[in-house]
């Protein structure tokens, strides 16, 4: 249990600072603050995914709440206009938690009331209740439902043509559908029912302001609901019909369920726990399989994330079956010897815009069948899909993606981002790296030494030999090209007789990666460079200090954003790969293991703060590296809990 004191929870700063995100498993969800208010355009109580996993869209923006005792009434929601916050309900707070879903806590003049809201595994669906803890008569809560029905990522504001009407049943209410989306069912225990009919103007949304975007909406509230709190309220907002007394069973299912999710990861401690649910929320269904949400919460579904956070976030929490069917998945969209980069609502194609995500595939498979000993399960038609990868990559495929005479790979055309390092504004590539990218060389070895595995495990000795005669020629020519003797460190991209010498993270992989392109004294001083001018506590930073490009701080709108996001700005998710390294060329050395332990600390702490419970995207380059992008990252997670269960398994032998 995660939980935040009273002192917190009655600062404003710190309440609205702090999130809480409740996931369905299909790409909704359910998000806010711990104040009550909403500081993004993604804080809603019902976030539905309209087109699972994606079509996102805020139907329940949230409700005005009331409880009034014996004749005085007392806010409990918090709302913050553009020069005021009224109500102040966080003034009542007492207490907040994860227990396991989010619960609130206030005193009333010393009158304790609870709030719980949990979402239901597969459907868009939120279930909350109110309930008084202290003996009271005549106390009551009135709930205004403001409704937006709006695509996640935009703002609402008020318009003649908003669907105005709702239509009642026995213990339901049903407001219309607006433009594609679905019908809002609301199901509730109240006695009474009355006519709002009004717009709440001007919320202004902070985290919005800061980052250079519109940062004020309107809502509708087209009626309101009161109940006797003589016992709990109940509500349950959901696209499907459900009625209140659906909630008890509907909360059995959900608690026991994440039992079960936390129990696989086998725990030793909080943290294990915690982690174990922060990797259930970015698993989610993607037609008859599954596939990971790269980040809540404006991120879709991305196969190059997905790949590199997998062997953390399912099979080192225990679920090696989520593994193999994400991996089953992504065979399926496979195209021209290419895995998507991503998969995007306003689109039924995916972008197959990336050179890495597909040769992180051959590692997530690697992994599994290392874990699983279940190598089988790609034989057959899967292995000469994976054949048939390579056979594109040796020929040539998109975005001039192709082995060269040299073994080495090259890709990139102009206005391209193919490698993970892929910020853009508008046709500005902020970190261009056309032509042999250090990381894609190490990834692209690390997958011809796999193939060459599985090649001498299903008895086929040409491919074999191939694989192997490709592996050894791509490294070779690795060793030859890529050192930099002056800086004693690789160079980050060889383009022609073109060396960029900048002092970046992604030559780490050729030293953490199972089959390492880079080994000895270099593989060394390689992991010691990156440990002098790139390691933090949060992740490593993108760029060193003092290169000319560096810069510190991930703010302002969206130009100075993108243009930081790799030019210095720290990534948790590379600090598991950093580890690998680390042990790899300290193997043997009796602190090793304790010192990288230390190494996640700074990443322990921060499940306790900003999103609770999980792992951001990024943090400032500059001390003391504030959490910035988005705030539940799928591979922050992933290689979090990869590294930990790795330095686990080592400390015990």
């Amino acid at each position: 249990m995660l939980s935040v004191p009273r002192s917190s929870c009655a600062d404003l700063a710190e309440s609205e600072r702090l999130e809480w995100l409740e996931t369905n498993g299909i790409g909704g969800y359910s998000s806010g603050t711990v104040a009550g208010m909403r500081s993004r355009r993604y804080h809603g109580l019902l976030v539905a995914a309209t087109k699972p996993p994606l079509g996102r869209a805020v139907l329940l923006s949230g409700f005005d709440e009331k409880i009034t005792v014996a004749g005085k009434s007392y806010p409990l929601s918090t709302a913050r206009y553009e020069n005021v916050v009224s109500p102040e309900g966080y003034k009542l707070l007492t207490g907040f938690r994860l227990d396991p879903y989010p619960i609130w806590t206030f005193s009333l003049d010393g009158i304790e009331v609870e709030r719980r809201l949990f979402m239901p595994h597969g459907e868009n669906t939120v279930v909350m209740s109110w309930a008084v803890l202290t003996s009271v008569s005549d106390a009551w809560l009135e709930l205004t439902p403001m409704v937006a029905f709006r695509d996640h990522h935009h703002l609402r504001h008020e318009t003649a043509d908003f669907p105005y009407e709702y239509s009642t049943g026995i213990g339901t209410v049903e407001f219309a559908p607006y433009n594609d989306f679905p019908p809002l069912h609301l199901a509730c225990n109240a006695t009474d029912l009355k006519d709002v009919g009004v717009w709440y103007r001007d919320f202004a949304y902070t985290i919005e302001k800061e980052r250079g975007f519109d940062f004020t909406e309107d809502v509708f509230a087209p009626c309101a609901f009161r109940f006797d709190l003589a016992k709990p309220a109940v509500a349950i907002a959901s696209t499907k019909k459900h009625r209140f007394e659906d909630a008890a069973e509907l909360e059995q299912a959900e608690v026991s369920r994440r039992k079960n999710v936390v129990a696989a990861a086998s725990p030793k401690d909080e943290i294990d726990e915690l982690v174990a649910i922060a990797a259930d929320q970015v698993i989610v269904a993607r037609g008859t399989g599954k596939t990971v949400i790269a980040g809540y919460h404006w991120f879709d579904d991305w196969g190059r994330d997905t790949m590199i956070a997998l062997p953390g976030l399912a099979i080192a929490n225990g679920r090696p079956e989520i593994a193999k069917e994400i991996i089953l998945e992504y065979f399926n969209y496979i195209s021209q010897g290419m895995l998507p980069n991503r998969f995007t609502s306003g689109s039924e194609t995916p972008d197959y815009n990336t050179v890495d995500g597909t040769l992180w595939f051959f590692e997530a498979i690697r992994a599994y069948t290392e874990a699983t000993g279940d190598a089988d399960f790609i034989k057959g038609d899967p292995f000469l899909k994976l054949v048939n990868v390579i056979r594109w990559h040796l020929e040539g495929t998109r975005f001039g993606i192709r082995v060269d005479d040299d073994g080495l790979l090259a890709a990139g055309v102009p206005g391209e981002n193919l490698t993970w390092m892929d910020a853009k504004i508008g046709d500005k590539v902020i970190t261009p790296r056309m032509g042999k990218a250090v990381e894609i060389q190490a990834l692209w070895y690390n997958a011809l030494c796999v193939m060459e595995v599985f090649a001498a495990r299903f008895d086929n000795a040409e491919l074999r030999t191939r694989f192997s005669d490709l592996a050894s020629r791509a490294k070779e020519s690795f060793n030859e090209k890529f050192w930099n003797a002056d800086a004693g460190c690789l160079y980050d991209v060889i383009d022609g007789e073109s060396r960029d010498p900048s002092v970046r993270p992604n030559q780490i992989f050729a030293v953490s990666l199972f089959y390492p392109i880079l080994e000895g004294e270099r593989a060394r001083a390689v992991v010691d460079r990156v440990e002098q001018d790139l390691l933090t506590p949060k992740g490593l930073r993108t760029l060193a200090a003092d290169d000319a490009k560096y810069i510190g701080k991930y703010e302002g709108g969206p130009f100075e954003r993108d243009s930081a996001y790799h030019q210095g700005t720290v990534w948790a998710w590379l600090i598991g790969h950093f580890i690998d390294a680390y042990l790899r060329v300290h193997s043997g050395e009796a602190d090793a293991i304790h010192k990288a332990k230390q190494m996640l600390n700074g990443l322990e702490e921060h499940l306790r703060d900003t999103m609770l419970g999980s792992l951001s995207e990024i943090f400032d380059g500059d001390a003391p590296h504030l959490a910035k992008g988005a705030t539940a990252q799928a591979w922050s997670i992933g290689e979090f809990k990869r590294a930990r269960r790795k330095l686990e398994s080592l400390a015990n032998g």
